[in-house]
Formats: C-alpha cells, sequence, structure tokens
C-alpha cells in the first residue's frame, strides 16, 4: 500500500479513536455503496453522524477540510441514502468532517461539526 494510503487509515483511525473518547457510537468504517464510501458512519444522541475524514502531512497545498468538493458531497449524501435505506434507519444525519494533521510525534484533530448540508436537488 503506497505510504499517502497508509497515512490517510491512520488519520481515519486516529478520528475514529477521537469520536469515541467523546461519546460517540461508532458503527461502521469505510462503508461501500458502489464507487462511494463513508469513512466514519457514527451515532451520537439519536442522530447518525457521517464523518468525512481528510488527513493531510502537511497544510502547504490546502487545508484538509477544504479538499472536500461539491462532487465529494454529492457521492457522501448518495451513499449516505444507501445506508439508510440498507441499514432501515429512519433518523436524523449530521455530516461532520474531521481533519487529521501531524503535529511533532502526534497529531491535531480538527473536529467540524454540521460541516456541510446535503445539496439541494
Amino acid at each position: 500500500m503506497a505510504e499517502h494510503n497508509n497515512f490517510g487509515k491512520l488519520g481515519e483511525q486516529r478520528a475514529a479513536n477521537y469520536l469515541a473518547s467523546k461519546g460517540y457510537a461508532i458503527w461502521d468504517t469505510n462503508w461501500i455503496s458502489g464507487k462511494n464510501e463513508l469513512d466514519i458512519v457514527a451515532e451520537k444522541d439519536g442522530m447518525l453522524i457521517v464523518v468525512e475524514v481528510k488527513s493531510r502531512s502537511t497544510t502547504y497545498f490546502e487545508h484538509p477540510k477544504d479538499a472536500i468538493t461539491t462532487a465529494k458531497i454529492r457521492r457522501i449524501v448518495e451513499a449516505t441514502n444507501d445506508y439508510l435505506i440498507k441499514k432501515s434507519l429512519d433518523m436524523e444525519v449530521r455530516f461532520d468532517v474531521i481533519s487529521v494533521l501531524p503535529l511533532g510525534n502526534d497529531f491535531e484533530i480538527e473536529h467540524i461539526e454540521d460541516a456541510f448540508l446535503p445539496p439541494v436537488c
């Protein structure tokens, strides 16, 4: 596996650990629907939380959270709809973003709740 893929997986693990430490129940990670993927699906206070994790080794080009395009949001929403249907869930959904950046020997985690809304069709 390429080094950047390893870093991305490590970032997703750190994000899931962070969420669990904050009382989120992690339901799924790397859930696949066709060509779409949900990085983390969690639940807290009766709400389904879909988390897009962005890991970068540096902010030199862009902050990780800025890498989420309108097209990416559409794919996340599409996969979330599939998730709700396949799991027979009727829950309110919130879309969060977690950015993971290296900070010395550790990581800086920024959790942005309600980072985006589904696009209006």
